[in-house]
């Protein structure tokens, strides 16, 4: 870690500091918490309902969708490194170019998307193998929720613009719009209207909308106009390999959402209660990890600003001062989870034996902040620096030479055995990732 260490000599301005960590992070932090919190209210909404077979139908629905969704994560990924280095450089006209083509490319993917739904959606469930009762429920969310696509893509591109250029106020307007309006509509459409999992997948497809018009607001008050999509800008040679950037970040996406995806499927192979015990855990690491992403989205701004300016001493800094408080957190969730994990999981469901094998499988989730921590952390490193290659390998390696291999030889210890080779995942990202640090913080 000798290479995090700065000179004494670097003036104040050069520096960053636990407040430019915060004022970074702070927003994003609060930002993300919405989002598992949404997520946790889809949960305790369709899990207070008289039957397992309705959470297990969200959760099976939600696995497809992160594979439509988290698969094009690029979009916002690569347009935060991109944006964070051409502000870092003073490049308005690039950061505008930045904007112009991911806008571009969200709306070409959300037309592909909704033209070929239905062999996508006979494809997932066909692959999945699940329940009859749960199939059901997950076709009447999957058949509303899909027409949210544009709006979600779009979305994912304003939020990557505006974390990009240091804005996370603005960005925390965008998620806590889509997400607030989310919550409200499920309490509306499903306690009120008697609604089930059409009333979560109608009040997500509305609330992303509402999002969508608050993000054009947003770029205009940052001098976006109706003309962005016919202007020309210059271009940067660094940057013409912009669709390889995209494509490599997409594999990498792939392969989390593959896991997650492989996760969720060897446990609805255990039943219908193993997938719901399952599926209610899930949220705590969903809650864990969006707020460390908070960290995550500071560093990314720090390391694209830092790369664009060709300031090692700040990039350094800043990923030691995100590392502090990152695992401070970390261990904050560890404790949380042991002192009132169970308490959180009577919020989440009240069918006896979800909560009872939910408790069963809840030593894991006190286990994974500290060691999945440091994958999140890195991650934002290697967004802000466009390190897309080096992105790409460790999710390879971390998800084919070391979760799959372990999920085998762990069979025989049923869904514990699964927990665990998900906690090798994360410690195999985390490390392979590691390795590489002296090769990015050292750039020429």
């Amino acid at each position: 870690m000798a290479f995090f260490f700065t000179q004494k000599n670097m003036t104040t301005e050069n520096n960053i500091t636990h407040k430019m960590i915060w004022h970074l992070a702070g927003p994003m932090i609060l930002a993300n918490i919405s989002i598992p919190l949404l997520g946790m209210v889809d949960t305790a909404v369709i899990g207070h309902l008289d039957s397992a077979h309705y959470l297990g139908g969200v959760a099976i629905a939600s696995l497809i969708f992160n594979f439509l969704f988290w698969g094009f994560g690029f979009l916002r990924m690569a347009t935060t490194g991109l944006t964070a280095q051409a502000h870092g450089d003073n490049d308005t006209k690039l950061s505008l170019k930045v904007l112009q083509h991911s806008l571009m490319l969200a709306i070409g993917i959300a037309l592909g998307i909704l033209l070929l739904q239905s062999p996508l959606s006979s494809l997932a469930f066909y692959l999945i193998d699940s329940s009859e009762q749960i199939t059901n429920a997950a076709i009447i969310y999957f058949d509303i929720r899909i027409w949210s696509t544009p709006a979600i893509l779009i979305n994912y591109v304003i939020l990557g613009w505006l974390i990009g250029k240091g804005s996370t106020k603005h960005a925390l307007y965008l998620v806590l719009s889509v997400t607030i309006s989310n919550m409200i509509l499920d309490l509306v459409f499903v306690n009120s209207f008697g609604m089930n999992v059409d009333g979560v997948a109608l009040a997500s497809v509305i609330a992303e909308y509402i999002g969508l018009a608050v993000g054009l607001v947003l770029l205009i008050n940052h001098g976006v106009d109706r003309y962005l999509f016919i202007q020309k800008h210059t271009t940067k040679p660094h940057h013409q390999n912009w669709f390889k950037l995209h494509g490599n970040i997409f594999i990498r996406s792939l392969c989390l959402i593959f896991s997650i995806a492989f996760f969720t499927a060897q446990g609805a192979k255990q039943g219908e209660l193993i997938l719901a015990a399952n599926a209610v855990l899930v949220n705590f690491i969903v809650l864990m990890a969006f707020v460390l992403d908070g960290f995550a989205n500071a560093i990314e701004v720090i390391a694209g600003k830092a790369i664009g300016s060709k300031n090692k001493h700040q990039l350094k800094q800043g990923l030691m001062l995100t590392g502090v408080w990152t695992f401070s957190l970390a261990c904050f969730f560890s404790v949380s989870y042991l002192l009132f994990g169970s308490e959180l999981i009577q919020i989440l469901t009240t069918i006896p034996d979800v909560v009872s094998l939910a408790n069963d499988y809840l030593i894991w989730l006190i286990i994974m902040p500290v060691i999945a921590v440091w994958s999140f952390l890195f991650d934002g490193l290697f967004i802000g620096a466009t390190r897309s290659v080096e992105m790409r390998d460790t999710m390879l390696f971390s998800t084919f030479i070391c979760y799959l291999p372990a999920w085998y030889f762990l069979q025989g210890y049923d869904n514990h055995g699964l927990w665990l080779a998900l906690l090798i995942f994360f410690a195999a990202r985390g490390l392979s990732q590691a390795f590489l640090l002296p090769k990015i913080v050292t750039f020429k």
